[in-house]
């Protein structure tokens, strides 16, 4: 097995090992919003999670969702195009959301002021008020990637005080720090009450 193949293989099973910690009750849903802005990695992470081919990703026009079943537990992502004109379409997707995951692309640093201003719109929002937040400082694996540290500062992230929030550096080509960031939605995932 090659090392694309191992990494795929790795994902697969640590997100299945996950969604067997995870499972509370039979059949119980837990909804995980992934936001970021356009071109941040997204889509390539979900299917990264998901197991998936990402040797050919086109933007999202829209939404994506992905959901794995395992034991009775169902885990729903729901990937929403990040391009300015459907950023004022995010807020439908709040409701009954369990984690918010925001992806940021650590390499381009002319967008960190917007990224910071688009996150802190969201933890403004009253819909979204508590829920845990993972930040995934995305494409370390590019040479001009902004530390993971270095972005948490830059978006004042220490400032947060509502909520469990953690900075992931992580590249969703390579699969690096995925797990460790799906390790932490595991042990800071807010079930809602049906």
């Amino acid at each position: 097995m090659d090392c694309r193949g191992r990494c795929m293989c790795m994902c697969e099973n640590g997100l299945l090992s996950i969604l067997r910690r995870l499972k509370q009750t039979p059949d119980q849903e837990v909804r995980l919003l992934l936001l970021g802005l356009d071109n941040a990695g997204k889509t390539t992470l979900l299917k990264q999670l998901a197991a998936e081919d990402i040797s050919h990703i086109t933007p999202t026009q829209g939404f994506n969702i992905k959901s794995v079943q395992s034991s009775g537990f169902k885990l729903n992502v729901w990937d929403i195009g990040g391009q300015r004109k459907i950023r004022p379409y995010w807020k439908n997707y709040f409701e009954n959301t369990d984690v918010l995951i925001y992806v940021i692309d650590s390499s381009d640093r002319k967008r960190f002021e917007e990224t910071g201003l688009e996150l802190a719109d969201l933890l403004e929002e009253e819909t979204l008020a508590a829920v845990p937040l993972l930040v995934f400082a995305n494409k370390q694996d590019l040479m001009t990637a902004t530390p993971a540290s270095e972005l948490a500062e830059c978006l004042s992230l220490h400032t947060i005080r509502d909520r469990m929030w953690q900075v992931q550096a992580c590249s969703a080509v390579t699969a690096e720090g995925l797990q460790d960031g799906m390790n932490w939605v595991c042990r800071n995932i807010r079930f809602r009450k049906k």
